[in-house]
């Protein structure tokens, strides 16, 4: 096993990204992807060691860019302003996270016809709204993902299949948002599948998460279980 990386510059009206591939050059491809979403500080770490890991399983990985190539926060403050723009425009959210997939698919590694994407926290977000805009990814997965719909997703059709997995004491998501979330995807007809984790807050899957004040702290309980939980969903949705 070999794990090689690059990077990859891609723009979108004037804005440049950067994303970060990873593969096992000793697998023979084109493979199957997954498109990684950063939580609300940025591509960093954390999202290159997911790109990793996937890769490692047999996949291409992608860490994708949401805010433009080098932007990264480094205080709740900074995060917070980095990532309030595209919440308050879903529409310019979709597009630029449709444009990484797009990129992703374009790579000489990648099958084409075999892509999902995961996020985490805002990330998980960035995920569900691009099964939500319609896109022909196989699936998605949001890892203590927001859930906030969009405006106007009536009469939407989902085809992606769709995995939440959620720390059902998440005080940024709480179990009303969880209940709608799910009234939400059978209207749309998604084949949809919510992991909750009791005693389980936000960030679960981080091991740097220790903010029990704002509702963040790691569970290696439920990053375990939820590892799994993608492990089968990648299985089933690229058979």
């Amino acid at each position: 096993m070999t794990i090689q990386t690059r990077l990859i510059e891609y723009s979108l009206d004037t804005v440049v990204f950067e994303g970060l591939l990873a593969w096992d050059d000793q697998v023979s491809g084109p493979l199957p992807a997954v498109a990684v979403a950063h939580t609300w500080a940025g591509r960093g770490p954390f999202e290159e060691s997911k790109a990793l890991e996937l890769a490692k399983s047999g996949y291409v990985g992608f860490a994708i860019d949401m805010y433009g190539k080098g932007i990264l926060g480094e205080t709740p403050e900074e995060n917070a302003a980095l990532m309030s723009p595209l919440m308050q425009d879903r529409s310019l959210l979709q597009q630029r996270i449709a444009a990484a997939v797009s990129v992703l698919g374009e790579q000489a590694e990648v099958d084409a016809a075999n892509i999902a994407a995961m996020g985490y926290c805002f990330g998980g977000l960035c995920v569900l709204d691009l099964a939500r805009s319609g896109s022909k990814v196989k699936g998605v997965v949001s890892f203590h993902g927001l859930f906030s719909p969009p405006e106007r997703t009536e009469n939407h059709s989902i085809t992606a299949k769709v995995l939440c997995l959620h720390g059902y004491d998440d005080p940024m998501v709480e179990p009303e948002a969880m209940t709608a979330l799910a009234s939400e995807l059978s209207a749309a007809g998604a084949d949809w599948q919510i992991h909750a984790y009791g005693n389980t807050v936000h960030a679960f899957t981080n091991p740097a998460a220790a903010s029990p004040e704002m509702g963040a702290v790691y569970s290696d309980s439920a990053d375990r279980r939820s590892r799994l939980a993608l492990v089968n969903f990648l299985q089933e949705i690229f058979a």
